[in-house]
């Protein structure tokens, strides 16, 4: 047997009605994420003239990588600040006014749309505000490349004349030494390679070898650090630009009603 529910019809005409259409104000959103690109865009360029775009791993030209990577993620910042205050704010001005609604639900729809249009345009942008941390990863990498060839050229320096390493054996002791951890008879056959090469003593050899592995550890924990400082810098950049995004819409939003309250002058 069916059971058949009735609604009392004063508590039905009571509730309110459902809204015909989204709260979610699409055109303003992506307005106010097109200028969010556009300022990042500019941001990214200043940087990149300022010397925020490429870390040199040569000793004593340019910026270190560790030095690129604390300018960088600042200038992530500041880019993301700037840019998501703007979007934020173009937002919540450009958003249609809503009527009948408390204003506490407004502020957090204000909110909410400035959060979305920050995460558009973070989509959009997503590739040229990781470039920076890939740039900092390859400039790591070169770093560690080129402190395995000068480590390698310490341990062959020679006062013998018209006595060079063949180009085998450097590329054989490079490989070695890139390899980070090496064995016992890796470092004995690195010794003996490098007295043999330079003309001393294998002791003497050996403190060249135990130099140039130290030498290429620190360059390596160096990139390796730098890089994860750079990382963590981008992620607060990008919570910092959400959290920045939903204030500035918030008081556009304000400003937007405030405004649309006073009576238009003759």
């Amino acid at each position: 047997m069916a059971t058949a529910f009735h609604q009392d019809p004063a508590l039905a005409a009571a509730r309110p009605a459902e809204a015909a259409q989204s709260a979610v104000n699409w055109a303003s959103v992506f307005a106010g994420a097109v200028v969010a690109v556009a300022t990042t865009l500019i941001l990214i360029a200043i940087g990149a003239g300022l010397g925020f775009a490429a870390a040199s791993p040569w000793p004593g030209a340019g910026a270190t990588v560790t030095t690129f990577a604390i300018g960088a993620g600042i200038w992530l910042i500041v880019t993301q600040w700037l840019s998501s205050a703007l979007a934020g704010y173009m937002t919540g001005r450009l958003r249609t006014r809503w009527t009948g609604i408390h204003t506490h639900e407004v502020l957090f729809r204000d909110t909410a749309h400035g959060l979305l249009a920050w995460a558009v345009a973070t989509a959009v942008v997503g590739a040229v505000a990781f470039a920076a941390t890939s740039s900092a990863t390859n400039a790591g990498a070169t770093a560690a490349s080129v402190a395995v060839s000068d480590a390698t050229d310490k341990m062959l320096r020679t006062t013998r004349p018209n006595a060079p390493a063949t180009a085998v054996v450097r590329t054989e002791m490079a490989h070695l030494l890139a390899r980070g951890d090496l064995q016992t008879d890796d470092r004995t056959y690195l010794a003996n390679e490098v007295a043999a090469q330079a003309g001393i003593s294998v002791p003497e050899a050996q403190q060249r070898v135990d130099a140039a592995v130290t030498t290429i550890r620190e360059a390596a924990d160096k990139a390796r650090k730098a890089s994860s400082a750079l990382g963590f810098f981008t992620a607060l950049s990008m919570l910092i630009g959400a959290f920045i995004a939903c204030c500035a819409a918030g008081y556009a939003g304000h400003l937007r009603d405030e405004h649309a309250d006073l009576p238009e002058r003759s």
